[in-house]
């Protein structure tokens, strides 16, 4: 392990695992970070209780500085573990498709019999909680425009959308900078384009806004 690369720590979204970052953190890995995935509880367990399970996490690792990268639900994680308790050695964080403003998939869904207890605590406690300040952290935010996925095809999302946000709802404020690419909600998981970008912004603390993927977002490939 080379002692000089820089620490991520990816979080998943609802229903996930840490498993699904398995070519996200190849990508990564070729780019000279050494990487973590955290899972987590994400529909049994509240949102505080995650977030401070994240920051023993954070705590045990014998590393700085650290990135954390958050898809979905797991950006949401990392917010409100950096606003609970802030780790200094915390330099960059990139969140992924995360329902910021609010969800009105989640919204809508939980009127779905059936599908409501399918939400979880996570998402319920973020629904009803104020948005958290996080000063002294760089923050960049992906969004997708592929609307492609479950809860746009049950509930009517005004587009631009990745099939389960919209780009609208990840708008955060203070964020350093912002890209959409074409690409859908899960599909962030797999796209070398989405790969790329989190890279660019983990090195520099920007997204690279010349690059073509930024517009086509294609690219899903090892």
């Amino acid at each position: 392990m080379n002692p000089a690369a820089e620490t991520v720590v990816l979080v998943h979204g609802l229903w996930m695992h840490g498993l699904v970052f398995g070519l996200l953190r190849r990508r990564l890995g070729r780019n000279g970070f050494v990487t973590h995935a955290w899972s987590y509880p994400s529909v049994r367990q509240g949102l505080a209780d995650n977030a401070d399970a994240l920051s023993r996490f954070l705590a045990g690792l014998r590393a700085g500085p650290i990135h954390l990268v958050g898809h979905s639900l797991g950006g949401i994680v990392i917010a409100s573990a950096l606003a609970r308790q802030p780790d200094p050695r915390v330099r960059r964080v990139v969140l992924m498709g995360p329902p910021w403003t609010g969800s009105r998939s989640a919204t809508g869904l939980q009127r779905v019999p059936g599908i409501a207890s399918l939400i979880g605590r996570s998402m319920r406690d973020w629904l009803a909680a104020p948005r958290p300040a996080l000063p002294g952290v760089a923050i960049g935010v992906i969004s997708g425009s592929r609307p492609l996925g479950l809860a746009g095809a049950l509930v009517r999302l005004p587009r631009p959308h990745d099939g389960i946000v919209t780009v609208g709802e990840t708008r955060v404020a203070g964020a350093r900078d912002a890209v959409t690419l074409h690409v859908s909600h899960m599909e962030m998981l797999l796209s070398a384009a989405c790969a790329d970008q989190v890279a660019a912004f983990l090195h520099t603390g920007a997204f690279a806004h010349h690059r073509p993927e930024e517009r086509s977002g294609q690219g899903i490939q090892p």
